[in-house]
């Protein structure tokens, strides 16, 4: 079982996504957060949280004057090597190779190329999740021809990238191309000159 260190105190106020916090005695990444003002009641903050351990997503509603434990993590850069059944594998700066659970980042697997740098966060010297770039480029390895005709409903067709992750994409896009990907939504974005 790991301790996990509080940083500091934060209320609901300065709750925010993406801040890493300590709920039910476990680390959490907060992955959406939004806030409400109840009329005559007390505000209230809507959040969907990550478990950085299990990889497990929840959702939780904060109410009142609660204060909130940020959780002391350190982030450091790695490269993605492979990933496997017993996990994903990285190299550190130093040429430490570790691995952290797929199940902790399988959203994340699909958008990563081998040699690709990322944030990795630990907690306690431990490596727990990973954060990626806002966007990232990936090369086409399937895209079927466009037909003649095939505006009459959506301009789109659905395209198969290097990772096995599938995006709709504009006709145009061909095999062999790279496109840039939005990782928060998985959409594409556009094709990379």
């Amino acid at each position: 079982m790991l301790c996990f260190v509080c940083a500091m105190l934060i209320s609901l106020g300065q709750l925010r996504k993406g801040n890493a916090i300590l709920y039910s005695s476990q680390p959490f990444l907060v992955l959406e957060c939004a806030h409400h003002k109840m009329g005559r009641g007390g505000a209230v903050v809507r959040t969907k949280l990550k478990n950085l351990v299990s990889g497990s997503v929840v959702d939780e509603t904060f109410q009142g004057n609660e204060k909130i434990e940020l959780a002391d993590i350190s982030h450091q850069r790695a490269q993605y090597l492979y990933h496997d059944e017993s996990g994903a594998h990285f190299m550190d700066e130093q040429y430490e190779q570790f691995s952290i659970s797929a199940d902790a980042i399988a959203d994340q697997l699909r958008f990563l190329k081998d040699g690709q740098e990322v944030d990795v966060a630990y907690i306690e010297g431990k490596p727990m999740s990973i954060k990626l770039p806002p966007k990232v480029e990936l090369k086409v390895v399937d895209a079927p021809p466009a037909v003649k005709g095939d505006t009459a409903n959506s301009a789109t067709k659905t395209i198969t990238l290097e990772t096995g992750l599938t995006v709709q994409a504009p006709l145009f896009v061909t095999q062999d191309e790279t496109v840039r990907v939005n990782t928060e939504t998985g959409e594409y974005v556009e094709r990379v000159q």
